[in-house]
């Protein structure tokens, strides 16, 4: 499959998946972007258009202890320090937005490791 096919795929679903999340003050959309280096995960209120909360591999605490920033590890890195700021934030529901990918691999483990850090979803 070529790399646009792919990309219009994920596009199409994304879409999809948009239509039917939506973040609201009492429960906000956690969104997950994922790039082949990166990944990064954000707490929105859709009636504001605000960012509550975010994290990526980016995150100066986060690239010091982590060898690679393209692998499952880095994802639950991501997930936890999302989960910990969330309930910094007063943050305890939020609905999922996997962002057109599939709930498998680095998506899944992001979305389990803010799961067990306190996240309800």
């Amino acid at each position: 499959m070529r790399s646009i096919e792919k990309q219009e795929r994920i596009a199409r679903r994304h879409r999809r998946v948009r239509q039917r999340v939506f973040g609201t003050p009492t429960r906000p959309r956690l969104n997950v972007y994922r790039s082949q280096g990166h990944i990064y995960a954000q707490i929105i209120d859709d009636t504001k258009g605000y960012t509550l909360v975010a994290a990526s591999t980016l995150d100066a605490t986060l690239r010091k202890s982590l060898k690679s920033c393209s692998n499952i590890e880095a994802a639950k890195a991501v997930g936890k320090l999302l989960a910990d700021r969330a309930k910094a934030a007063k943050v305890g529901a939020v609905v999922f937005d996997r962002g057109g990918r599939l709930y498998h691999g680095r998506i899944k483990a992001l979305a389990e490791a803010s799961r067990e850090s306190g996240l309800t979803f």
